[in-house]
């Protein structure tokens, strides 16, 4: 039972992060919607889940190529606050904004409190999670279910519980029957169960069990029973069979998602703070090697799943993968975010480590760790700015590379412009995010920062 302290402490420390999610809802519902084919079909999908009981597109002349639980859950949405676009977007924005908060859940699980409330500042005014979480596709859905699927199994893998596992794996089955890209989530999830070193057979018979049977019940369920089609069909997707048209010129890049992630994905900045973090974590393996273990394991999962992207499109030359990177890797983004914030938690293990050594190594290790911290500065900065010089633009394209027009395109009939109301909503959207960050510092952090530089001085 909460007492009147221990209110007051809940309180404050929920404060940062109420704050930060606020802010990035109103950067949020400042853009946008956006709009492109991929919006259109899956709109249609849903419309005709309420009008017809299934997700059919009159393109394939049967229902989607795509799992159905995210079109109905679109569908109740509908129902209670009517059928269009705008109703639509607004609950994968609620989506998004919830994926924003699981960011810091997992960060503060992994890394710690500050370093979790960067990781949702950051992940929350990324410019590709806002485009997505912007547009009536089912990809915000995915994410949000992955992303909780991932919190409850670590929290079953610590806790050794079997009714965790099992909840993890509904969750997951709702996750990969939103969209299939949620596999990509068994990467880290197993990952960080090796690491726990598992040793009762009968535990780990009964854990994979009750992971994994809500997800064959579900699929069996939907493809078998009630399409009447084997679990193989699964495999059976346009875009996994579609190379890209010999009419287009373009000859398959391997650097495609390099070129995504550097010019539109999350910029210069971030990925130099991403490469930093990963060769910050040398120095301090022998102290903190369970940070370290927790890189490894995000880099795994952004490895795979951005390698796995681009076998698709430069090796194998399908189509839509190729031009589909803000989609394909999605799933890689809060694992990119997760691993470039940890440099906040490397940074103050520097600091304490440094602190037992002399000059000029002492220095060395003082300036390193400073300059953490300022491209962590440096990343929220940028998405800052690309948010608010792309929520001017009223066409989006994604090139596969900076000099051939080809690319996913998105567009909106709202850009803002400086004078816009919307504008002022989005500019306060980021003073309030900042904000939160701000409070975290200063009151939440203040003890450490004091002990820091006390014992520096000494």
């Amino acid at each position: 039972m909460l007492n009147n302290v221990n209110f007051r402490k809940l309180v404050i420390e929920s404060l940062p992060l109420f704050i930060i999610v606020t802010g990035v809802a109103f950067v949020s519902f400042s853009l946008g919607p956006y709009q492109t084919y991929d919006t259109q079909m899956e709109f249609e999908a849903a419309s005709n889940v309420l009008k017809m009981g299934t997700p059919f597109v009159k393109v394939f002349g049967t229902v989607i190529d795509q799992p159905p639980l995210g079109f109905y859950i679109e569908t109740l949405f509908f129902r209670i606050f009517g059928l269009s676009t705008n109703t639509g977007v607004t609950l994968v924005t609620s989506f998004g904004l919830g994926s924003v908060l699981l960011v810091y859940i997992i960060g503060k699980q992994l890394y710690g409190k500050s370093t979790g409330l960067l990781a949702a500042a950051l992940f929350g005014l990324n410019p590709w999670q806002l485009v997505l979480s912007r547009s009536f596709l089912i990809d915000s859905q995915c994410l949000f279910f992955s992303l909780l699927c991932l919190y409850i199994g670590i929290m079953a893998i610590n806790k050794g519980s079997v009714k965790l596992a099992l909840v993890s794996g509904v969750i997951f089955a709702a996750a990969i029957m939103t969209k299939f890209f949620a596999v990509f989530l068994l990467i880290p999830l197993l990952l960080f169960y090796l690491y726990s070193r598992p040793n009762k057979i009968k535990q780990i018979l009964s854990q994979l069990a009750a992971f994994s049977i809500p997800t064959l019940v579900f699929l069996v369920s939907w493809y078998q029973i009630f399409l009447g089609r084997s679990l193989l069909s699964i495999l059976d997707n346009n875009n996994l069979t579609s190379i890209i048209p010999a009419s287009t010129h373009v000859v398959p890049s391997p650097f495609f998602v390099t070129n995504f992630l550097l010019h539109y994905g999350v910029g210069p900045c971030f990925l130099i703070a991403t490469v930093f973090s990963l060769l910050f974590a040398l120095p301090i393996v022998k102290c903190f090697p369970k940070i370290v273990i927790v890189d490894l394991i995000c880099l795994a999962a952004i490895v795979f799943i951005l390698g796995f992207n681009v076998v698709l499109g430069a090796v194998l030359k399908l189509d839509v993968p190729y031009f589909s990177a803000i989609k394909y890797d999605y799933q890689a983004l809060p694992f990119l975010v997760l691993l470039a914030v940890s440099l906040n938690t490397k940074s103050f293990a520097m600091f304490r480590t440094a602190k037992s050594m002399v000059y000029p190594k002492k220095f060395l290790l003082y300036l390193t760790a400073i300059l953490a911290l300022i491209m962590i500065v440096a990343s929220l900065t940028s998405s800052i700015y690309y948010t608010n010089a792309l929520s001017k633009r009223d066409y989006l394209q994604y090139r596969v590379e900076p000099q051939v027009n080809y690319g996913y395109a998105l567009s909106t009939s709202t850009p803002l412009t400086e004078s816009s109301p919307l504008m002022v909503l989005q500019y306060l959207g980021f003073a309030v995010v900042l904000s939160g960050l701000l409070i975290r510092l200063l009151w939440g952090d203040r003890h450490r920062f004091r002990l820091l530089f006390k014992k520096s001085n000494e």
